[in-house]
């Protein structure tokens, strides 16, 4: 009979060590003591994890200065319209949340892509008989940063590049560079309301281009292209056989005196992954829905594309079921005066920023035509006692209790971005301080001579 018999020994103050006998049909084999090398603790954390760097928290992090302890502190930073209260989401938007919940109906798993009923709301919603969609032309994300994620993941391989606008948001290249993908910066120009470099743009494409990102509406520029740029953008798309990926997080988000037009709506031929989702229109950016809208109209993409987003969406289970299932309730019941509401406080604080800041020696704000946001140029030849944007605003901060993000942040120096949803009376405070700041630290063309002798 078999017999297998485990035996610990050991005794005093050593450690008991295995000794194994196998004893078969009364033939005894013992492996005695295992040699060897000794195990040792080796955990280290992955090169992707290495590769991942995002330059916004890099920056604010290392910026350690105290805010002014005699004034309050005015944070013109986070892009969460939520921060102040000032722009609740519609009372139509948290019932149809309540109504799920109470159903019950949506605690479970979903398919990683979203419930199918969830998202044929999604293309109903943004169809036009210039760019048809259905539901299988609609992938839910964990927000629009994971629809981004997914899209540059099924685009782009290792060693390929991708074409990112500067200034421009910084998770673009925060995800490429963990993906092991090179990142182009192309051109935005400010004198030019940050329409895009388009010589600039075409030179840096070649055989290793992936894809092309355009974010618009724009984080951080508050900028919105016109139909005839768009179409030029397009162009070029299509002579260099280049995808878009197009960030439209923002998309509709655009103040009165101006219009947005999805850039899938005026293509016949590049093929376009949409991102977008609930967050900044519906002022409810930790709900964390988001969606990818397929365009390929000339079958580019083809199954390939979308078998493998439907691949990389299993790699988690899919967004939050409770928020799907209430979608179809968001885009169908949202009355319009809550979309022109938050529009017309947006424009306000924007027209009152751009107002201030204008009057101000030294500042050169770009106008912004929509989004949460305002580009201010900072003519460092008249503040020459600060090396560059971060010094200006980590010193703003020190003085006057203000915080704006560097562009550096935004692969931009010499700027920096303000953020336009806190109340009116926070946007009017924030720019007198400025002013006194500014007032304070500029010097005119022979002072700034002056003090680089004096360095």
């Amino acid at each position: 009979m078999d017999s297998y018999v485990i035996q610990v020994n050991g005794h005093g103050d050593h450690a008991p060590v295995l000794d194994v006998h196998l004893n078969t049909n009364g033939n005894s084999l013992s492996l005695g003591k295992v040699k060897g090398r000794k195990p040792r603790w080796a955990v280290r954390a992955s090169e992707m994890s290495k590769k991942t760097f995002n330059p916004v928290r890099a920056i604010v992090d290392s910026m350690t200065v105290e805010p002014n302890p005699k004034k309050a502190m005015i944070s013109l930073s986070l892009g969460d319209p939520t921060v102040f209260g000032n722009l609740p989401t519609n009372d139509e938007v948290t019932q149809a949340v309540k109504e799920v919940l109470d159903s019950g109906r949506y605690n479970g798993y979903a398919p990683s892509v979203g419930y199918k009923s969830c998202r044929e709301a999604v293309a109903a919603y943004y169809s036009c008989p210039e760019a048809p969609l259905r539901a299988q032309d609609v992938i839910l994300t964990s927000g629009c940063s994971q629809a981004i994620e997914l899209a540059l993941a099924v685009l782009a391989n290792p060693g390929q590049n991708i074409l990112v606008p500067r200034p421009g948001f910084s998770l673009y290249k925060t995800l490429a560079l963990s993906m092991g993908i090179e990142v182009k910066l192309y051109n935005l120009l400010p004198e030019k309301s940050w329409e895009i470099d388009l010589k600039h743009l075409e030179s840096l494409v070649d055989e290793k281009t992936a894809c092309l990102i355009v974010n618009n509406p724009s984080n951080p520029c508050g900028s919105v292209f016109s139909k005839s740029h768009l179409q030029k953008i397009l162009a070029v798309a299509s002579r260099q056989c280049v995808p878009i990926l197009a960030d439209e997080i923002y998309g509709d988000m655009v103040f009165s005196d101006c219009k947005y037009e999805p850039i899938a709506t005026l293509s016949t031929n590049v093929p376009i992954l949409s991102c977008g989702g609930l967050a900044k229109r519906w002022l409810v950016p930790g709900w964390r829905m988001g969606w990818i809208l397929i365009h390929d109209r000339r079958d580019i993409f083809g199954n390939e594309i979308r078998d493998g987003l439907l691949r990389l969406s299993q790699r988690i289970l899919g967004p939050c079921t409770v928020v799907q299932g209430a979608l179809e309730h968001i885009l169908d019941r949202t009355p319009p005066e809550f979309y022109h509401n938050t529009l017309s406080i947006l424009k306000s604080n924007a027209e009152l920023c751009y107002a201030a800041l204008s009057a101000i020696p030294g500042l050169q704000p770009v106008r912004p035509a929509g989004a949460m946001y305002l580009m201010v140029g900072i003519e460092m030849e008249h503040f020459p006692e600060f090396e560059n944007d971060v010094e200006f605003t980590e010193r703003l901060i020190s003085e006057q209790s203000v915080f704006c993000l560097p562009a550096t942040c935004f692969e931009y120096p010499n700027f920096f971005r303000v953020v336009i949803t806190v109340p009116e009376e926070m946007i009017l405070e924030a720019c007198s301080r400025i002013q006194e700041f500014c007032e304070t630290h500029y010097q005119g063309a022979e002072g700034a001579q002056d003090m680089e002798c004096d360095k």
